[in-house]
């Protein structure tokens, strides 16, 4: 199923049917060589997932060694290693079945890989069998040259249920969050980029971004329409500091067909040096436009 009745009906509202058939036949359930080698070279994935037990929906990274991700079969990756244990997917990952979304990013390259499925728990990790995989063009990725790896283990996280002075502070510096979404059949993990005040914070409880022009495929706008459920996972590219944030987003239609998503804080999570990657300093994509005063 490549489109479910979300995104065709955002997909007619606007217009793009007849290409976003185009670009659909770009999504398979097999994992090509080139999609394998991309992954077997990446230091960083992200997953999207609903909690089995709260229902929320979380978007959560894990890191390892470039090789702890690969291709182990035509429709299957597995994972070395996992979320931490008191991240908000861990019960998710640990269940037989759940539907998860991935999204494999490449700074360096401005490359992006997604691939949609269901995991199941391993001895070293986990494993997830491909329904749907794809990769995007690399608008709105910033660029950063190089990555290190630190020796750096991660602090208590800090749960509250709105953003503190400081979370809306370092939201409104970001250049890059993930988003993720479900439908009946499945989960998705997407992107979303620009310059530096792209996402605003219009209270502690509410944040907005313009949906920039893309694929014209709508997965994820097309998710929210049926579900609004969504997880926002934010990154300090430099002190491996994230905030993950669950909730629910709605996407507002202007007349010139222009979107802007509105998203509503449920609970916020921030691991300060979450993760062991330091990555350089960004050279923003020429294609993102100048954020809205």
């Amino acid at each position: 199923m490549t489109y479910h009745s979300g995104s065709r009906a955002v997909q007619d509202r606007l217009g793009v049917r007849e290409f976003a058939d185009h670009v659909g036949r770009g999504i398979g359930q097999g994992i090509r060589p080139v999609a394998a080698a991309f992954l077997g070279l990446q230091p960083l994935l992200v997953l999207g997932a609903a909690d089995p037990a709260s229902g929320a929906v979380w978007a959560s990274p894990v890191t390892g060694e470039p090789g702890f991700v690969r291709a182990t079969g035509p429709r299957q990756i597995s994972v070395a290693g996992g979320v931490r244990p008191d991240d908000p997917l861990a019960p998710a990952l640990a269940a037989e079945g759940t539907p998860v979304g991935t999204i494999a990013l490449d700074p360096r390259t401005r490359r992006r890989m997604r691939l949609d499925g269901h995991a199941r728990p391993t001895p070293r990790g986990f494993a997830i069998t491909a329904d749907q995989v794809f990769s995007n063009c690399p608008k709105y990725l910033q660029r950063r040259e190089s990555y290190e790896r630190l020796d750096r283990a991660p602090k208590p996280a800090r749960r509250s249920t709105e953003l503190t002075a400081s979370q809306s502070e370092f939201v409104a510096k970001a250049d890059t969050f993930f988003l993720a979404t479900v439908h009946e059949h499945g989960a998705d993990a997407s992107h979303r980029g620009g310059n530096p005040g792209f996402v605003r914070v219009d209270s502690p409880g509410e944040l907005s971004w313009r949906d920039y022009p893309g694929n014209s495929m709508f997965l994820t706008l097309g998710n929210l329409s049926l579900d609004p459920r969504a997880g926002l996972l934010f990154l300090d590219w430099e002190s491996g500091t994230t905030l993950q944030l669950t909730g629910t987003a709605s996407t507002e239609f202007a007349a010139d067909g222009e979107r802007t998503v509105r998203f509503r804080v449920k609970e916020a999570v921030e691991t300060p040096s979450a993760l062991p990657l330091r990555w350089s300093a960004p050279a923003y994509s020429p294609a993102n436009p100048e954020p809205a005063r």
